[in-house]
């Protein structure tokens, strides 16, 4: 690994941090922060989780040893972090109108549109060739960098704090005074020795416990402390396999995330919504009903998913977190017969889902008849 790289006009540099602000904003990023690559205690904070098992079957989080934590065992040299956020929430969606409507199907609102991935991507793509280019003119051909966005060890949110994006709030979201957190985070691993920005690292979360209260499963066990393993969204996303019984319930509608957490924190006042037309809802996601979805054979599935981060749950999984939703939502017989529809061709973890839906169909068809039959005889 080479040294410290030494900064010969510093005047430069100084001059790149400037434009790469204007760049940034050009590209449609609404802040952007550089910070260098010692994260202090949130490595400790990690490894702490991890012992918990808080993160379930996501057996990456533990597979890449100190490179999260430690950015220059990820990328060798690298010596600057250049981090960026992108505001995601489409205007209009209604989330809480949705989540009472137990025939509507809830799709996490970072989800409406294209893959964050491959937007961000792009974006910081057009960003470092900007960069490299200005260090072309300068005959400063020697650094590189590397773009990632939610798609390395990398560990996003402290870096963004360090960075003096935000802090981690007590839903382990990153919050900001001025956005609030329905925003995405990018970043650049470099070796050019810019100058960081300052950050106060200040915690703005005080004595609220909104988050906390309002997790439909109690996910997060205290504050700054996630168990992923009772998360709506680990479990409708990462999880594979059976999701506990004992959570169905509490998962309402939700069939793709969950932003309860975000929805009802107080800094979210503060959310600005989303420009980006790459953002906004397709197929109608913000405002389906359950049994539409559900009626979506496989092909359908991937045709309508394609280019979106829906794909990453699998059919499976997606048709295992709607019967669920279907569990929940008001008796129907037109859901019943989708349920009874589906079975025979279903997997075994999929029929699983199924019956335990088909179940709470029929507990809430005999408590509807004896309510009726209870008016009846007063």
């Amino acid at each position: 690994m080479r040294s410290v790289p030494s900064i010969m006009n510093p005047s430069v540099f100084e001059n790149l941090a400037v434009n790469i602000r204007l760049w940034s904003e050009s590209l449609g990023f609404q802040q952007v922060g550089i910070t260098d690559t010692q994260l202090g205690p949130h490595g400790t904070h990690l490894k702490q989780w991890l012992d918990k098992n808080f993160h379930g079957e996501m057996s990456y989080m533990a597979a890449h040893g100190d490179k999260r934590s430690k950015p220059a065992e990820l990328i060798e040299n690298t010596y600057r972090i250049i981090s960026l956020r992108m505001n995601y929430l489409p205007q209009d969606t209604e989330p809480l109108q949705i989540l009472g409507q137990d025939n509507s199907a809830y799709v996490a609102r970072y989800t409406m549109g294209r893959d964050y991935h491959k937007v961000i991507r792009k974006r910081l793509a057009k960003l470092w060739q900007k960069i490299a280019t200005e260090l072309a003119n300068n005959d400063l051909n020697e650094y590189s960098g590397r773009v990632f966005t939610d798609s390395a060890p990398v560990l996003e949110k402290a870096i963004a704090a360090k960075a003096g994006l935000g802090w981690i709030g007590k839903n382990t979201l990153l919050l900001n005074r001025q956005a609030g957190s329905w925003f995405f985070l990018g970043e650049i691993y470099t070796d050019i020795p810019l100058p960081v920005d300052s950050s106060s690292n200040e915690n703005h979360c005080g004595t609220c416990t909104s988050c906390i209260d309002i997790c439909p499963t109690d996910a997060i066990v205290a504050p700054y402390q996630l168990d992923a393993r009772r998360c709506i969204s680990y479990l409708t996303i990462e999880h594979k396999g059976t999701i506990e019984p004992s959570l169905r319930k509490a998962m309402g509608n939700r069939i793709f995330g969950c932003d309860d957490c975000q929805l009802f924190c107080p800094w979210n006042k503060f959310a600005k919504f989303t420009t980006e037309t790459d953002f906004s809802p397709r197929h109608k996601l913000d405002k389906a009903d359950l049994l539409s979805l559900f009626s979506w054979d496989e092909a359908e599935f991937l045709s309508k998913t394609e280019g979106s981060a829906i794909r990453r749950t699998g059919f499976q999984g997606w048709q295992r977190n709607l019967a669920i939703a279907l569990g929940n939502a008001r008796f129907s017989e037109d859901i019943l017969g989708a349920l009874y529809q589906r079975k025979p061709a279903a997997s075994e973890i999929l029929k699983e889902h199924i019956d335990w839906a088909i179940q709470e169909q029929q507990a809430k068809a005999r408590q509807q008849h004896k309510n009726a039959h209870s008016k009846k005889s007063l």
